[in-house]
C-alpha cells in the first residue's frame, strides 16, 4: 500500500476524453466536500493513463501519476478551463503494443493488450474506496468495465458534445456552445463584407447537437448532422435564397465534423485511430465548401458565390467555463459525493427534465445519444424545429433511454 493516511476513505479523480472547461470546478467540488466529510482525495493524472503508467516499484514513477488534492490546490484550479489533472484517450483494455509501459513490456507482448489487472492492482496499492472518472462514453464504457470488475465506481458525463446517453446535460456543451455562437457571429462581419457563404465546422462525431442548437439560437441560418445524410444540392439552393434575402448578401451553414453526404462515407483527416477504435474525423467542412462554390451558378443565376470556410475545432473547448459549466459540475460533484455517503456505487451522475438525479452507470454502454430528427430536425429545411418547446429541459433535447 502506498503511503496514504486513511480517514473516513480514499476517493480517486480521473478525467478522460477531451478536455473542457467545467472540469476543475467538478474536481473542486469533489474535493472540498469529500476533505470536510473526511475523506483523502487522490487525482489520477492523465486519466486512466495515469492507471497503467505508475510502476508500484517506483516512487517517481507514482509521483508522476497521481497526487493528493487539497483545498488550496483545487481552489487554485477550479475557476479555470480545461483539467489540471490533464487527460488522455487511454483504453486500458485496449492498449497497442507501443503504448505498454516500458516496465510492463515482458508481460504484455501482444498487439493489443488488457492491462485492467495493472489497473485494479494500482487502485489496490492507492487504497481507493471510490473512483469518481469524468468522461464522455468512450471513457465512462471502461469505468462500466471496472464497476463489473467490483470497483465502486460513481460517474460523471463530461463531453462537449452532449452524447452522454442518460442525462439532459454534460460538462462542457454549454461553454461549446457559447463560443460557436460567439465565433459564428464574429464570422459574419467577413462573410458580410464579401458577400459570401460561411461554412463553419464544428465538433460532433455520431450527434449533432453542436450545430443543431446553436443554429436554433440563430447563429445559422442552416446545419447539416450526422444523423441526417443531406444532398449539397439542397444545402446550395437554400444557402443562396437565405443570401438573397439578407440584406447584407451572406448566408451562414454551421457543419457537424460527422456529417455525411447523401451516398457518401464520413470524412477522416487520416486513418490513425485511438484506442477506443475512433478515427480522427475532419475535413467535411472542406469539401462542403468546394462544392458549394462549384454548384452555386445553378442556383444565383449563372454567378458563383465564393465561400468562406473555417474549422472552429480546440476554440470551442478552450478557455475557461461559462456560468452553466460553473453551476452544473458544482451540483454533479455534490450528487457524487451524496451517493458514496450513501454508499451506493455503479452509478451516473445526471440531469433530467432540469432536475438532478443519478442512473445506472450501465446506460452509457446500453445505447447511444444522437438527434431525434423526427423531433428536431427539418430534413427538407436542413435546420431545427421551432414547435413545442413546452416541458421541454434548457438545452430542449431529452435524453431517452
Amino acid at each position: 500500500m502506498v503511503h496514504i493516511k486513511k480517514k473516513k476513505g480514499v476517493i480517486g479523480i480521473l478525467t478522460g476524453g477531451g478536455d473542457v472547461p467545467g472540469l476543475n470546478p467538478a474536481i473542486r467540488a469533489i474535493t472540498i466536500r469529500a476533505l470536510r466529510e473526511g475523506y483523502e482525495v487522490v487525482g489520477i493524472r492523465r486519466g486512466w493513463a495515469g492507471l497503467i503508467d505508475m510502476n508500484r516499484d517506483d516512487k517517481e514513477s507514482q509521483s508522476q501519476n497521481y497526487q493528493l488534492l487539497t483545498e488550496d490546490i483545487v481552489n487554485k484550479a477550479g475557476r479555470t478551463g480545461g483539467t489540471f489533472l490533464h487527460t488522455s484517450r487511454t483504453r486500458p483494455s485496449h492498449v497497442p503494443d507501443v503504448n505498454i509501459p516500458v516496465f510492463l513490456k515482458d508481460k504484455y507482448n501482444k498487439k493489443t493488450n488488457d492491462l485492467t489487472e495493472e489497473v485494479l492492482r494500482n487502485l489496490d496499492y492507492l487504497g481507493i474506496d471510490y473512483l469518481i472518472p469524468m468522461g464522455g462514453d468512450d471513457t465512462l464504457s471502461y469505468a462500466v468495465r471496472l464497476h463489473h470488475e467490483g470497483v465502486k465506481i460513481i460517474g460523471i458525463p463530461k463531453t462537449m458534445d452532449n452524447d452522454v446517453p442518460g442525462t439532459d446535460y454534460c460538462i462542457g456543451f454549454s461553454s461549446c456552445v457559447t463560443r460557436i455562437i460567439s465565433l459564428t457571429h464574429s464570422l459574419r462581419t467577413t462573410a458580410g463584407s464579401h458577400e459570401r457563404f460561411l461554412v463553419i465546422e464544428v465538433f460532433g462525431r455520431y450527434a449533432g447537437y453542436t450545430a443543431l442548437i446553436p443554429t436554433m439560437a440563430g447563429a445559422a441560418n442552416r446545419c447539416v448532422i450526422p444523423e441526417y445524410k443531406f444532398k449539397i444540392e439542397n444545402l446550395c439552393e437554400l444557402l443562396t435564397q437565405d443570401r438573397l434575402t439578407n440584406p447584407s448578401k451572406y448566408s451562414v451553414v454551421l457543419v457537424s465534423e460527422g456529417a455525411v453526404f447523401e451516398g457518401e462515407k464520413m470524412i477522416f483527416e487520416n486513418h490513425e485511430k485511438d484506442m477506443f477504435g475512433h478515427k480522427k474525423l475532419g475535413g467535411v467542412g472542406d469539401l462542403i465548401s468546394k462544392q458549394l462554390k462549384e454548384i452555386s451558378p445553378q442556383y444565383n443565376n449563372g454567378r458563383r458565390i465564393n465561400v468562406i470556410n473555417q474549422r472552429l475545432s480546440y476554440l470551442v473547448r478552450c478557455g475557461d467555463p461559462d456560468a452553466i459549466d460553473s453551476i452544473v459540475p458544482m451540483a454533479f460533484g455534490n450528487l457524487a459525493l451524496d451517493l458514496i455517503l450513501e454508499k451506493v456505487s455503479g452509478r451516473m451522475v445526471s440531469l433530467r427534465n432540469g432536475k438532478y438525479d443519478n442512473v445506472p452507470i450501465e446506460v452509457v454502454t446500453g445505447t447511444k445519444k444522437t438527434v431525434d430528427v423526427n423531433k428536431y430536425y427539418n430534413r427538407e429545411r436542413l435546420r431545427p424545429y421551432y414547435k413545442s418547446f413546452n416541458y421541454k429541459p434548457l438545452f430542449i433535447m431529452t435524453s431517452d433511454y
